[in-house]
């Protein structure tokens, strides 16, 4: 029919495709009839839903014959070709079993229904397909006020919605792989997050590939009912291209479609959500970082009801990311367990060393040490020899004290230390240890200032530890101060006794000062009253404190001084029940009193 066409067509004007069909189709060979004789309201209608940009589709008369606009043109696909005027149930006959009764709703009571993201399964591309729509069915009726047809707007969401779905997937899968840190727990891990999504990923069948199985070893497969793999999946073999062309793919580096699932194993493919079994696979590689051998491969079943876009392909490329990047930290993290565990032995054999080593030492020094302080105490000793005689004391004392703690330390490590907890007047205690170097300082040229302030609340301490704490301190002070003064002070402070003992000396280089508490580390080039030492004082000294449930710290300037400063808490709820002795403390002074020298 020419353009030009009659009056009685003039409301079909409009230079859209679907308002040129509509107006050039032959409505005679219809039971709608010639145009002419259709009611005003069916024109009006007809006109309004060729000229809107929304996608719309309308039906009219018994058969419901079918109009629609160029906006719901990609919603028919191949049935764009002969779905004008056609019958309702024919051009949808795939979803009628599903829209009938929606549609038989609305003619019969006139009133619209709605519809919000509903699963259809059209057929627009000559195979069913997984789309989902939001629409709403309403009456349409003819001049005398009868219904006469059924006009539908619409939205496809089916995008909308499996990328939602898709990106939902990812992120469980990421959570879940997160919470893995060894391989095993990732290969547990990989069943409950890729089976969580049926629709897209129907089975799945994960391969590593090691040294010890260069064909590939199955991990993990969802899908399979009961985890009933067939043998042909379990141990493919790299260079066969049945049951999957891994060879292909590891010499690529690429992910390999599989055309066709038919006749590569006995039986029928996992369906996951769908009616019907995935048709294709798609093989991904698995990476991990640092290594150029491909580390694994993804087999994925696709969607029978989906194409297998650019969109899909991506999710499943995010997939294989996701499980390279948890396979590669998984792997560097017991790599490094592996490596802990090595330096943890060295460490164990260290310290086993120097326990024997100080056991060795502590037996010939104390029978050198006893008959030596014999000598000492006998009144015909010639003065020369004396001098020679305490010259070798007190070298040996101050070995002996190197070999008690390390003695000490190896205990603590091999958890031997038995910590007796008492109440303590701790003010007074650290006073009196602190008072043992008054005439080492006086001697040297220093103050020593000791300001103790007695803590009104209950104080424990196992004593002995208490006093390794102080001492070692203040001999640390002592030697690296040669002018100026010390000064050690106790005071209670939000519910912790604290010590700290300062020095005017020759302070810690700033990058030193995290490693001070380290074992067996010494500050090099530190100029010191003397060399010797073995480098476990303070370690020793954060050891004991820790037992006490508190913590040491440390603050420095070069060439101006440093404060080391120990918090333990009051009470004894942080220390083991059973290593606290309850007895009453010496005597307290005053309230107001201070132990100050």
């Amino acid at each position: 029919m020419s353009d030009n066409f009659p009056s009685d067509r003039e409301f079909l004007q409009g230079d859209s495709e679907m308002t040129l069909r509509t107006r050039q189709a032959d409505w005679a060979a219809t039971p709608l009839g010639d145009p002419a004789t259709w009611p005003q309201s069916l024109k009006t209608v007809v006109r309004l839903m060729l000229s809107s940009r929304y996608a719309m589709w309308m039906g009219w008369g018994d058969d419901l014959r079918f109009f629609y606009n160029d906006a719901y043109r990609p919603t028919l696909g191949l049935k764009h070709d002969w779905a004008l005027g056609a019958p309702a149930a024919r051009v949808w006959a795939e979803i009628w079993p599903e829209v009938r009764p929606l549609i038989d709703e609305v003619l019969s009571t006139g009133r619209a229904t709605w519809n919000e993201g509903l699963l259809l399964f059209l057929e627009r591309s000559g195979v069913p397909e997984e789309t989902y729509h939001t629409f709403s069915y309403s009456p349409l009726f003819d001049d005398h006020g009868r219904a006469e047809g059924l006009f539908c707007v619409v939205t496809e969401e089916t995008q909308r919605v499996i990328a939602e779905r898709r990106i939902a997937s990812l992120g469980q899968v990421a959570s879940t792989l997160a919470a893995t840190q060894r391989e095993q727990e990732l290969i547990e891990a990989l069943g409950r997050s890729l089976g969580a999504n049926d629709k897209d990923l129907p089975f799945t069948l994960t391969y590593f590939f090691d040294d010890d199985a260069p064909n590939g070893r199955l991990v993990s497969a969802t899908g399979f009912a009961d985890g009933a793999v067939p043998a042909a999946l379990r141990s493919p073999t790299l260079d066969a291209p049945w049951p999957w062309p891994l060879g292909d793919m590891l010499k690529t580096g690429a992910a390999v479609h599989v055309d066709t699932l038919d006749g590569r194993v006995p039986g029928e493919w996992p369906r996951g959500h769908w009616p019907a079994a995935p048709r294709a696979a798609v093989l991904l590689p698995i990476r991990v970082q640092g290594q150029e051998r491909v580390a694994g491969c993804l087999v994925a079943g696709l969607n029978p009801y989906r194409p297998f876009d650019a969109d899909y392909a991506s999710f499943l490329d995010l997939l294989a990311s996701q499980l390279g990047g948890a396979l590669s930290n998984a792997r560097a993290y017991e790599e490094a367990q592996r490596r802990a565990e090595a330096l943890a032995q060295i460490d164990r054999a260290k310290t086993t060393f120097f326990s024997n080593v100080s056991h060795e030492f502590r037996t010939p020094l104390t029978l050198m040490l006893g008959p030596l302080e014999d000598l000492l105490g006998d009144a015909s000793l010639v003065p020369a020899w004396q001098d020679r005689l305490l010259l070798i004391q007190r070298n040996g004392v101050r070995l002996q004290k190197l070999v008690n703690s390390l003695l000490d330390f190896s205990r603590i490590e091999a958890g031997r230390v038995q910590a007796s907890y008492v109440p303590a007047d701790l003010a007074l205690l650290t006073a009196e240890l602190a008072s043992n170097f008054r005439s080492a300082t006086e001697k040297a040229g220093l103050a020593l200032d000791v300001d103790c302030v007695p803590i009104a609340s209950g104080v424990y301490v196992d004593v002995d530890m208490w006093e390794k704490i102080v001492l070692n301190l203040l001999s640390n002070a002592f030697k690296f101060t040669f002018e100026g003064r010390i000064a050690v002070r106790l005071h209670e402070d939000d519910g912790q006794a604290v010590l700290e003992v300062e020095d005017t000396g020759t302070g810690i280089p700033p990058h030193e000062l995290p490693r001070m508490f380290e074992r067996f580390h010494r500050v090099e080039g530190s100029r010191g009253r003397s060399f010797e030492g073995s480098g476990i004082g303070l370690a020793l000294v954060q050891e004991l404190v820790r037992l006490h449930g508190g913590e040491i710290s440390v603050a420095s300037e070069l060439d101006r001084g440093t404060t080391f400063t120990v918090r333990i808490p009051l009470g004894r709820q942080h220390l083991p029940a059973q290593q606290v002795v309850e007895r009453a403390p010496s005597a307290p002074p005053g309230k107001d009193a201070a132990y100050v020298s």
